[in-house]
């Protein structure tokens, strides 16, 4: 008896090993995963909740409200009144950070970080968000070499974002030995 629940944890054991070790590289393409716009991890709300237009208008942003809420790039954006829901609806690309807020020095160097919503700089009437102090320092340092080079890495980077256009099944692929099936009049492959 004792024999037997030995070989049924090990059978058990081994089966969800081999569906784990299968389930693998999906796993890590997903978790790679980074959306176009920088989203809070939990709510899924757009750059962490804070009204984008009240860092043009305070010079510091304010948290906004579900009430005030508008989907724009495939996200939920947040606001303090319906005054500045709307006004970011007439021109959200004025408001909204660049490069989906994701950090501009980051981007410079050729690789994507999360910016820090309460890390932001605006230049130019461009909202810019950094992953740290010492990325916004570096920034200060070379502003428009930074900004030229984000811009030109920003292309290449977004196409493997997912967003609006794209929903993380189709980034992530099919899973590994996934056949379509066949169409109407067409056979099966050979297995």
């Amino acid at each position: 008896m004792r024999q037997k629940r030995k070989q049924i944890l090990t059978i058990t054991a081994a089966i969800a090993f081999g569906l784990a070790l299968c389930t693998l590289p999906v796993a890590a393409r997903a978790a790679a995963l980074v959306e176009t716009v920088v989203t809070d991890p939990i709510s899924g709300i757009a750059i962490e909740g804070y009204d984008p237009v009240t860092y043009f208008i305070d010079g510091n942003p304010q948290p906004g409200l579900p009430d005030f809420e508008y989907q724009w790039q495939g996200v939920p954006w947040y606001f303090v009144s319906a005054a500045n829901r709307d006004i970011f609806i007439r021109n959200p690309e004025i408001y909204a950070p660049q490069y989906g807020g994701h950090c501009v020095t980051s981007l410079s160097r050729g690789y994507l970080s999360d910016g820090k919503p309460r890390l932001f700089l605006i230049r130019g009437m461009k909202l810019y968000f950094f992953y740290s102090v010492a990325n916004r320092d570096a920034f200060l340092q070379s502003e428009a070499a930074s900004v030229r080079q984000a811009s030109n890495n920003w292309v290449t980077l977004e196409t493997g974002l997912t967003g609006e256009e794209q929903s993380v099944a189709d980034a992530v692929g099919d899973p590994a030995g996934a056949v379509d099936a066949p169409k109407d009049g067409e056979t099966a492959p050979p297995h």
